[in-house]
């Protein structure tokens, strides 16, 4: 075997570098999600069981942001924009999704919390982005999220300043559940006869 010389063995050193970048830029995205989700790095809040027993006296502010992703038809709001209410209280808020489309759609929330110093301390207790959602066309339903600061928050040096705290989501359109596929495939060769 011929080893490469001058100009061609740089073209396949090239070639190599742009492959790894592509395969590392690849892989850190779903790599930084599980980070995040274990560390709570990142503004990823916990999930819990149950709520705390210690209530502080403390209020602390929660704002509701939503967004969809260019991709997904779907129309997404908070119901109310933002929730006052007592550090280590339990909260309960509602999103709005509707689908204005004229066959069914399966979407996955992702969520994120800031500041991300706050990620660690906001722990949601029942969530409509733990499971995947199918809206039928022209559906409109309002999603729960159920809630709660962790009262540690107030011995952090970093996050015991925050008095304000967003809990934002955006949907992203994914392929439909094989029972709701057959339906979709199904409505589709109605509407065609």
């Amino acid at each position: 075997m011929k080893r490469l010389q001058g100009p061609q063995r740089t073209v396949v050193q090239l070639v190599g570098v742009v492959l790894v970048m592509g395969a590392l830029s690849w892989a850190s995205v779903p790599f930084y999600d599980w980070f995040c989700r274990v560390t709570g790095f990142g503004g990823t809040p916990g999930r819990a069981a149950e709520g705390v027993d210690h209530v502080l006296d403390r209020e602390i502010t929660v704002r509701f942001d939503a967004s969809v992703d260019s991709k997904m038809p779907w129309q997404f709001k908070p119901v109310q924009t933002k929730m006052t209410l007592r550090i280590g209280e339990t909260g309960l808020a509602f999103f709005e999704a509707y689908n204005p489309t004229d066959h069914p759609i399966a979407g996955s929330a992702s969520y994120n919390v800031a500041p991300y110093s706050a990620g660690g301390y906001f722990n949601k207790i029942q969530c409509f982005c733990f499971e995947e959602q199918v809206l039928a066309p022209g559906e409109r339903v309002q999603m729960p999220v159920t809630f709660f600061v962790d009262p540690e928050i107030v011995d952090d040096r970093d996050a015991k300043y925050v008095h304000t705290i967003t809990l934002s989501y955006t949907f992203y359109e994914i392929d439909l559940p094989e029972g709701y596929a057959a339906l979709d495939a199904e409505s589709n060769d109605t509407n065609l006869n």
